[in-house]
């Protein structure tokens, strides 16, 4: 058994990709996208009819109105290859205003319903700001599922939980990099990989603080830069990966054991937190790697929305 089907057995493992003409040789449950994954997408010869068909059916509408059809038009193809759901993301230039964040996703799922698509094969992405993570409760409340992004901290994760939120994806590939630029030349990777990958022991902190719990929103592991991270969270509620790691684990065929156990995680002496709006941001503040990595996370997604919006414009 290779360590895709091994993986499997452990954990929904999830496609991180727009190009969906590569999901279907890994028969993923879920698939994710972002704006940064929309934009390499349309760029690609395969997948330009759907930003210029998308423009010239909605010419003279509001370029948001245009974006949001494009990514819901990929979310479509995609669903049309998988079992499961697929994570559509509000424009993160939204990322810090709870009205317009909510006003957007709504507007995500009317245009999915008006394809004929269930509400539940839906999870709006959005970024697990407070204001983000305020939304999302909103919506959740409303029927309306939610996946939280850019997630690097323990009290973002112990936030979405009290939110009630469907799903969160902490980014464990983006909290590595943090710490290996930090250490410089001190850092020795054999001393930082599996179990000890500092993104790795993120998303165990969490998810053993969920199951001891009983807190139901679904941990999905994100933002991979190997297979030892992969491997390393086997027994995850869900892995996102890209389709060159799906590739990798497809054509390996060493033993793969689940690394998380959420029967084990009920024995762990741990205490329930709570945090109120200053709380939340006096702790995302003590940590430099979090507040660093989700605003530098926030102006990428904005920058690639910005040239989505110049493709957009320039197909008009």
């Amino acid at each position: 058994m290779n360590q895709l089907d091994a993986l499997k057995q452990f954990t929904t493992v999830v496609a991180d990709t727009g190009d969906f003409k590569q999901i279907s040789a890994f028969l993923p449950q879920d698939a994710t996208t972002n704006p940064s994954l929309i934009l390499k997408a349309v760029q690609k010869p395969d997948y330009q009819s759907l930003l210029t068909d998308t423009v010239a059916q909605y010419r003279g509408r509001a370029l948001d109105e245009i974006m949001d059809r494009l990514l819901v038009r990929f979310g479509v193809e995609i669903l049309s290859l998988i079992p499961g759901r697929v994570s559509t993301e509000v424009d993160a230039r939204l990322s810090f205003d709870t009205v317009a964040t909510v006003a957007r996703a709504e507007r995500i799922i009317e245009l999915y319903q008006a394809q004929g698509v269930h509400i539940d094969r839906v999870l709006v992405k959005v970024a697990a700001t407070w204001e983000g993570i305020q939304a999302a409760q909103q919506l959740e409340r409303r029927g309306i599922h939610t996946n939280l992004t850019l997630l690097f901290s323990f009290c973002q994760a112990v936030a979405c939980g009290q939110a009630k939120v469907q799903l969160i994806s902490p980014f464990v590939g983006r909290i590595y990099d943090w710490y290996k630029k930090s250490a410089g030349s001190a850092w020795v990777e054999a001393d930082n990989a599996g179990a000890n990958d500092p993104g790795v022991k993120s998303v165990q902190q969490i998810y053993n603080y969920y199951k001891k719990f009983g807190i139901a929103t679904e941990v999905m592991g994100a933002s991979f830069r190997n297979v030892g991270q992969i491997t390393a969270l086997a027994g995850c509620d869900l892995l996102t990966i890209s389709p060159d790691l799906l590739a990798t684990l497809a054509a390996t065929q060493a033993p793969l054991t689940r690394a998380l156990d959420a029967q084990a995680a009920q024995s762990l002496d741990l205490s329930p937190i709570n945090y109120d709006e200053s709380g939340f941001r006096f702790a995302l503040n003590e940590e430099a790697m979090a507040t660093e990595k989700l605003a530098e996370g926030i102006r990428a997604f904005c920058a690639d929305a910005v040239k989505l919006d110049q493709l957009l414009l320039a197909a008009v």
